[in-house]
């Protein structure tokens, strides 16, 4: 894909140049720069580049990167946009591909793989480093695992019982409790774990619940730590 117009946005005059030169020996021949991230968003209206580098931290105000991300995707879902950042942090990197950036670069990576991740955006493709990748999958475990690890013994009775799709009704019957303690319990577990909806309550349930046995064990193990905490 012949890409002729990129919009490079980064407050650091001697990062422009460098990474202009980059572009330019990734075949492009037009490279607009923008010291901010609301001159950026001018030149993008202006003149609608077909690729984006952004950095997420300038001067204007810490990690504004990802307001121009989420500002352009409110108008614009097509156009690629390669974040080049110093933030290795993988929440950081998380909330900038959920923003909808295509691609995250690190300003420490060899210029080659700057280059590599350029191409991959512009082609329509994602990019993001094995080790970035790695690092945001263990992060996002971790962080349902401790979600599921502030569950009450009785949240992870019904959230299990969600995952076998069984209705309030159902689950009330096996719980021996009344529906309105369940659709609360259950409104309880959204909140926690950030669901909105009783499918997406679901989807988390079967997505991180152990197995049967180590749930078992789990609520067994919670009971006798409530047990121990209240003596």
């Amino acid at each position: 894909m012949a890409v002729t117009h990129v919009l490079l946005i980064d407050d650091h005059p001697i990062v422009l140049q460098g990474c202009k030169k980059l572009l330019e020996s990734a075949g492009a021949d037009d490279v607009d720069q923008a010291q901010s991230a609301s001159e950026g968003f001018r030149l993008y209206r202006r003149r609608k580049p077909d690729v984006i580098v952004v950095d997420l931290a300038m001067q204007a105000g810490a990690l504004n990167g990802l307001s121009f991300v989420r500002r352009l995707r409110r108008i614009d879902t097509e156009t690629p946009v390669l974040v080049l950042t110093m933030h290795r942090d993988p929440v950081v990197v998380s909330r900038a591909l959920e923003l909808g950036a295509s691609g995250y670069v690190l300003k420490d990576a060899p210029p080659e793989e700057f280059v590599l991740a350029f191409e991959k955006v512009r082609d329509g493709k994602p990019y993001l480093s094995h080790d970035l990748a790695s690092d945001v999958v263990f992060n996002r475990i971790r962080d349902n695992k401790n979600k599921l690890d502030r569950l009450t013994p009785r949240e992870l009775q019904t959230l299990a019982l969600v995952a076998e799709g069984k209705p309030y009704g159902e689950i009330a019957e096996e719980l021996r409790v009344s529906y309105k303690t369940v659709a609360n319990i259950c409104t309880q577990l959204k909140a926690k774990l950030g669901a909105r909806t009783r499918p997406e309550l679901m989807r988390i349930a079967l997505q991180h619940l152990p197995d049967t046995a180590r749930l078992e064990a789990a609520i067994k193990d919670r009971r006798r730590e409530d047990a121990r905490d209240e003596s």
